[in-house]
């Protein structure tokens, strides 16, 4: 069972554009070696490699050694600290919103 990665190490990880990128062009594509990547990416296979240890670290890539090459795929589970994280302060600022609607309703004249 993969880790859950703490929300700033998601946060750190896709703030990045590059790593974005990755990502986003592996949710929508499906399972990619590096050199599939690397086309795409437009830099070079040093450095979507060592996107991809940080996109793994965070827990929003995984790989798949087969031979001599390695298949990375997203890992949309991964995304579920940031999720937590948003649907928190969602609901926070929701209170507090509602709230501040009661205040306001009573003070107005």
């Amino acid at each position: 069972m993969a880790r859950s990665a703490p929300p700033d190490e998601v946060f750190r990880s896709l703030a990045d554009p590059t790593r974005r990128g990755i990502l986003e062009h592996l949710l929508a594509g499906g399972e990619q070696n590096v050199r599939m990547l690397t086309e795409r990416a437009g830099v070079s296979q040093a450095t979507v490699s060592k996107h991809l240890g940080v996109l793994k670290q965070a827990g929003l890539v995984r790989d798949r050694p087969q031979g001599r090459m390695v298949h990375y795929a997203a890992d949309p589970q991964g995304l579920s600290p940031l999720m937590d994280w948003i649907g928190f302060y969602s609901t926070f600022w929701r209170d507090r919103l509602d709230r501040l609607d009661t205040v306001l309703d009573r003070i107005e004249p």
